[in-house]
This record gives C-alpha cells, structure tokens and sequence, in this order.
C-alpha cells in the first residue's frame, strides 16, 4: 500500500517536469534516469527528441526468468512509472523514442533494484516512558528499517534500525502513537506497513528521600500524572531481603530501620490500564545510632585542652563534640577529639554526635566537666574611714570560696578566707599594703591574680608651731611624718586662702591679709593618696590693714568727701589733709567723713586706721584740688529753628565748660574754653533742662542748674498758596504739634500782605490780591509772648494775571531767611 506523501510527491515532480518539457527545446539524444523506486514500481524521467510521437519504457529483469514488463507514453511526455515489477529485483530500465510509424528514432538504458518487500507489524509496547519498541518481520534482501511515529498532535519521526525489534525514542510519557515500518536497501525503501497504536508507559516518579532518625527513611514524591497506583521495593544493600509496598498517596514512611544502615528502594507508578511505568530507585542510609561510652578528661600541657573519648558505631562517617560554651571538636575516623584551648571559670556540658550523609544522631547522654576558676578580673583596696581598710574584688563563676592576702611594707602579713567578694583589715597611716586574691573550687586553685597595692595616707604632725613675723607673714613649723613625701601648707580666713608646699616641715606664708583671721593647717602629702586632709588647725590673727582712699568728691564749692576701704575689725580712721598754709581732719568708723574746703585749694589727703591691737600704717597720699565755681550769670537765646546761643559769666577757678540742653526728647551740649557756645540739634516745641559743668585745669568740675528753656514752636511744612475767587489767595500749611498762633506774611516789590491763624489752624486768606507779581511767602509761629518766630523758611510764588484778576499761580523755589 503506497503511503499518501509518496503519491502527494510523485504528482507535484510529475507536473514540474511536464511543464520544463513543454517550454524547452527537445534534445537531440535521448537520456534516462530513474526519479522513484518503490517495491513494485519505478519512475522514471527522460529526456524529449524531435519527431517522437510516443515514448515505450520496458523493464527487464537482470537475473529472474520473470517476464519484462512495458509502459507506453504519448509524445509530450518525458516522465512515467512502471508497475507490477517484484520486491528486491534489479532492472534494466530502457526508453525508447518512435515515431508514427512505430520505428524507434532514439533509446536509452539504465539499472536499478526495486525496494524490498514491505514489513508486516508483529506486536508494539513500551517499556520506558520515553520509547515505544516494536516487533516485525524482516524481509528479504533489505538492508535496514524504518520506524515512523505519529501522534494527533502533529509529532512525526523516522527511526532506523537494522532488525527487528527497533526502538523509536525521544517520546512523550503516557502518549498514544501511531507507528509503521518500511524495509530499505540500496534501490530505497518500501511503502509503510500496516500501522498499529501504542502507547508509552507514566515516568518515573521524582523522588525525595531522608531519615530524619536513626530507624527512619521517608520517601516523599510529586504525583504523576494519570498514574493510580505506586509500588515501593524496599531492600537492604548487600541482602535478599526486600519488602514490596502498594500505595495512592505521594509520600511513604518506612519504621523500625536498622541504623546506619543503607537501603535499596525502587519505585514505579502504574496508569488506568494497569501498565507499569518507568522504575526509579534511590540509595538511602540511615542515621546513626548515638554513640556509646562517652567520657571527658583535661588533658596535662601547657595549655587547658579536653579530650573527648567515644564508642565508634555502626554506618557514621565522623563524629562532633558540643560543648555547651559553644566550643566543638570532630573527627572522621578516630574514637576521640580534642576542645582546645578551654578557659578558667568554666562549666562544659559535652555530648557527642555521630555524622553521616543523612544527618546526624541524637546527641549522647551530656557529660559534665568543670574547670579551675580563674582569679578575679579586678581587684581593689578601698579605705573607707581612716584605718579601716578592705580589699574587693569582681564575683568569678564556679567558685567555691576565695582566700585574700594582705602585706604590710614592714614585714606583716594577715589572709582572709570567704565566700563573698571583700575581706577587712585594719590598716595604720603612712605604709604601703600589698594584695592578691585566690579563687578555689574542686578543680583546683586559680593561677596567681593581679596584685594591687594600697598606700595610706601620711600622718598628721602634732608639733605644730604658728608664729607672725610681720605685719602680713606667718611662720609655721613642725617635726617630720611618716609616709609625707610633700607638705602642704594652708593658711585660710573664710574669702581666701594661701598655702605653700615643700618638702621641709617648715613654711613661711606671706602676702597674708592684714587683720584676718587665719585657720593654718599643715597636710602631709604622698603621690598615691595625695594629702591628709584630717589634720587638726591652728588660729591666728594678723596685723590690721591700712585704709585705702578710694575716692575724695567735692559735694558742693566748699565740702569735699573722702572714700576709703573698710577692711579692719571694729577699726576707727581718721582723715587728714594738709595744704598749703593749714591742716584740716575728720573722723569716722564708718568708711567716708567730711571736710571743709575752699575752691581753688590744693591739699594731700591721707588715712590712718587705729584698732585694740593698735594703729596701721598711714594711707598712700592723694592730692586734692577742690572745683571751680559756677557762673553766676547764663542766658539762652534761640536762633534758628535747631540752634540756640548760650551766653554765661566767667568762673574762679574754671577752664573749660560743657553746657547741656537736656530734655525727653534729646539732649544738646557744648564743650567750650569760651563763655559762649552753639548748641545745634535743637527740636522746636521743646522744654529744655539747663546746665553747666565747669573744669579747672586738672580736671575737676562743678555742676551747675539754670533755669530751664523753651524752644519756639516748629515752623509749619508743605507750605502752599492757592488762587481763590475774586482776587482771594489761600495760604494753607501743615501745622506742628501742639495750640499754636500763626501769620503769615506775602512780600512782593509793589505790595505786602499778612493773615492769621490761630488755635493750630493751617491756613488763612488774603484778599484783594495785586496779580503779576512774585511774593515771597513766609509762615511763622508766634511764641507764647506773641512775638513772630523769624527763622521761618521762604516761599517764592509766582502770581499771573487773567484780564484784571489773579490768573494762574506757580511755586518757584524755596529760599533760606536772609
């Protein structure tokens, strides 16, 4: 039976050739060649030649008594087959061209064999997901075969094999396929055989395997399509033993293994149709037992190293040691390990657990090993009150009880034994004490702690000597401690205190403060303790001071008060100040007195300061100059509108003056050698306060009050002139603050106008009006005297005329008052 793409293929080349033939021009010879062969046909294709009517193809068996078989052709046609031939035969092929009258013009000859016989199709199966094997009859004379599979999803293969069965691979697991087989020598291949279906086989499932204990293996896998059933074959490696296990689920549990032993499990799934599919089969040993017999022991050394013995069981390929400070050791093959290096003050809980690739075992039965303390971290010697000392040091794990020995520089020797952390011990002033501390449990002694030493502080003297040499210096002496490296001595009357160190055990203090009383006391000192701040002090009062002129301030002409500093205790002071010609004095316990003068005098002033314990030295002399006098006379006259003139009589005994106008609003003032000054910056509508200070050539003055000054009013801004009806000119300003009287007052070459405004009004009109001129416009305040203000600024204007009355009217420019 010819398969559809054969013949599907043989009409396409058929009709290509039929058309090359039609449009070439026809060859003079004739050649052939052979296009198909099959079992029981051939085609052919040949060459055209002129004048052939027709075209005859005979087929001639080469070796077989079989008969020739012959094919004829019309003119036009240059490709035929030949029919009814037999399988595995050789031909000769020869075309022959003729014209009508059957007389051959031309002829050409070829050989080819005929394919073998097709197969006939025995049995097709799988037995992998993936291949589908199939079983059929060989045939003569073929040289090998074809395997063709299909499937309805359009898959299409050809598999060559040389015998039967073949084996057609790369396909889909659990698929159905349609399969034929076709027989090939040297001449081609046969038409397919008679197709069978079959169908591939599940896939093998994906498996998971682990023993999360020593006697268990869980075997876990994701379901398989279309499979209902899986089967489970369980053996040890190296025995027969096996234990065969059905299920539907996805996962199976095997119980009661023997440890580290491994297992053999092979597992298929089965389709709807009760086929097997692929098998699948996974190693898996299981955990460990726990080791055996676990013991641990220090090892001796230079180092603190344990060692770790066990019993080497059955299926583990190495072992770990835990300790339960985290410390661990292994070992792949021997029976122990070592934990290296180990610490002091430690509690190791040891358990051992054997490895393999499953995991590993359950730990072992812990072992527990305590070290040797170690001594404590810190350690100190404190002395909470003078000769009462003790030593204390850090708490340290897994101790039992601590011993503490203390030293003494001289040769004594004391321990304690306790459970806590401080021991006490009496300790005198000025020696040193050594201390180290042991920490003991039943491993032992820690090794040699820190060894801290504690120096007390030096001995207070108790010869001590104060005695005043001077006015302001004191004198301290004594005999020498033991344990003072350093004396400090201090000398302190409540506001400050002075002090001197040195070595020798004696001080002098000086640049003390006159009549203070002093509290001296004299501290041994040592580098590590510093000084002894428990000593006992001494009293004593010095000399009293000598006043301190502060200030001399003449109060008035004739009295001038003298200041001084009041330093002494219950002191009395008396002042003395000597002129030329005389001598004038007061006295006083409090801190200034008054003294008559006169002015223009010179004196020098002194003080003296008397106590019980007797009279200071005098006071550093200051000299005194009393002040000139006050003018008798002073006048102020206002000249513009901030600038005044202050006029006053001549002074005994001044050189120069300041003259102030002081009020809320400013103040104005004037330093002059002269009796007359400028005072600018005046703000108008102001009440000013008045004075003077006089200065002699020194530098001394007399302050002075006058009667007080008012300044006129401001003069009015934005002053304008406007025209007005029937020959009326409006005068209009901005009044300043405050109830003020205005005029105000136009000037032109041919006539002169004035107008008032009272009670702060700002503006005021002026009639008949002589236009064509150019008026200067003046507004001024009146002052309360009713006297015009005449430094008022001027306007000039300018006024046109309009036939006979006043046209338009123009500000040309201000002007300063001439």
């Amino acid at each position: 039976m010819e398969s559809k793409y054969l013949h599907l293929s043989n009409i396409v080349l058929l009709i290509i050739t039929v058309a090359q033939i039609l449009t070439a021009s026809l060859s003079a010879d004739i050649t052939l060649s052979v296009f198909t062969v099959t079992s029981k046909s051939m085609t052919v294709r040949w060459s055209g030649h002129t004048g052939a009517s027709s075209y005859k193809i005979t087929a001639t068996p080469r070796n077989s008594p079989e008969p020739s078989v012959f094919a004829q052709f019309s003119g036009s046609t240059v490709m035929g087959s030949v029919n009814s031939l037999s399988p595995n035969t050789v031909y000769r092929m020869r075309v022959e061209a003729m014209d009508n009258a059957v007389n051959v013009l031309s002829s050409a000859e070829t050989e080819e064999t005929t394919a073998p016989e097709v197969p006939l199709i025995y049995q097709a199966y799988s037995k992998n997901s993936d291949s589908i094997t199939v079983e059929f009859g060989v045939v003569s004379g073929a040289t090998s075969y074809i395997i063709r599979a299909e499937n309805e999803d359009g898959f299409f293969s050809e598999s060559l094999v040389n015998t039967s069965p073949g084996t057609v691979v790369g396909l889909l697991p659990y698929t159905q396929y349609t399969l034929s087989v076709m027989s090939v020598n040297t001449g081609g291949r046969s038409q397919p055989s008679l197709t069978v279906n079959a169908r591939t086989v599940l896939v093998a499932p994906d498996l998971i395997s682990s023993s999360p204990s020593s006697d268990i293996i869980v075997i876990e896998w994701n379901p398989v399509d279309h499979a209902v059933l899986y089967s489970l074959l369980i053996t040890i490696e190296g025995s027969d033993t096996q234990v065969r296990f059905n299920t539907t689920e996805t996962n199976v549990t095997y119980t009661d293994l023997q440890p580290g032993t491994t297992y053999s499990i092979k597992v298929n799934a089965w389709d709807p149709d009760g086929n097997q599919g692929d098998d699948i089969t996974v190693s898996q040993i299981t955990r460990p037992p726990v080791p055996g017999e676990v013991q641990v022991q220090l090892t001796p050394g230079r180092s603190i190293d344990m060692a770790v013995y066990w019993q080497v069981v059955r299926g583990a390929d190495g072992y770990t040691a835990v300790s339960s400070t985290g410390q661990n050791c292994s070992s792949s093959l021997g029976t122990y390990c070592i934990i290296s290096p180990l610490s002091c003050s430690q509690n190791h809980t040891i358990t051992v657990t054997a490895e393999n690739e499953a995991g590993p075992s359950e730990p072992s039965a812990p072992q527990d090993l305590l070290t040797f303390p170690c001594p404590p971290e810190l350690v100190w010697i404190e002395e909470p009150t003078t000769g009462n000392c003790s030593v204390t040091w850090s708490e340290v794990q897994w101790v039992d009880y601590y011993i503490a020995y203390v030293k003494r520089d001289d040769g004594l020797e004391e321990n304690c034994n306790t459970t806590g952390t401080t021991c006490y011990f009496q300790c005198i002033c000025g020696y040193t004490y050594l201390s180290t501390v042991f920490a003991y449990n039943l491993a032992g002694s820690s090794p040699p702690g820190q060894i801290v030493n504690y120096t007390t502080i030096p001995c207070c003297p108790d010869d001590l000597s104060v005695s005043l040499i001077s006015t302001e210096t004191l004198e301290i002496s004594w005999s020498s401690v033991r344990g003072a490296e350093l004396y400090e001595t201090i000398a302190a009357d409540g506001s400050e205190w002075i002090h001197c160190n040195d070595t020798a055990p004696v001080c002098a203090l000086s640049d003390l403060t006159c009549d203070s009383l002093y509290s001296v006391v004299v501290r041994p000192c040592s580098e590590t303790q510093g000084c002894n701040k428990t000593c006992s002090a001494h009293t004593r009062r010095t000399a009293p001071c000598a006043p301190v002129i502060l200030n001399v301030t003449q109060v008035n002409s004739s009295t001038v008060e003298v200041f001084w500093m009041a330093t002494n205790t219950e002191a009395n002071y008396t002042v003395i100040a000597m002129g030329l010609s005389h001598m004038l004095t007061c006295s006083s316990s409090g801190t200034s007195c008054y003294i008559s003068v006169s002015c223009g005098s010179t004196y020098d002033v002194s003080a003296t300061a008397t106590t019980t314990a007797g009279q200071s030295l005098p006071s550093y002399s200051i000299p005194l100059e009393t002040g000139p006098c006050c003018p008798e006379t002073l006048s102020v006259e206002q000249v513009t509108q901030s600038m005044t003139n202050v006029t006053w009589s001549a002074a005994t005994g001044a050189r120069s003056y300041v003259t102030s106008l002081t009020s809320p609003r400013g103040q104005a003032r004037c330093h002059t050698m002269d009796t007359h000054c400028l005072l600018g910056c005046i703000t108008c509508g102001t009440s000013y306060n008045v004075s003077l200070e006089a200065f002699s050539i020194t530098g001394h003055k007399s302050e002075c009050s006058y009667h007080g000054f008012s300044a006129s009013a401001c003069c009015p801004s934005s002053v304008r002139l406007y025209r007005m009806n029937n020959n009326t000119l409006r005068v209009n300003w901005r009044s300043s603050p405050g109830l003020y009287n205005y005029t105000a007052d136009l000037h032109g070459t041919r006539s002169n106008y004035t107008c008032s405004a009272t009670n702060a009004a700002h503006g005021c009109d002026i009639s008949e009006i002589l236009c064509g001129e150019v008026y200067t416009v003046v507004v001024a305040p009146l002052t309360q005297e009713g006297s015009k203000v005449k430094y008022c600024p001027r306007r000039l204007y300018s006024v046109s005329c309009s036939g006979n009355t006043v046209g338009m009217v123009i500000y040309r420019g201000r002007r300063s008052v001439d």
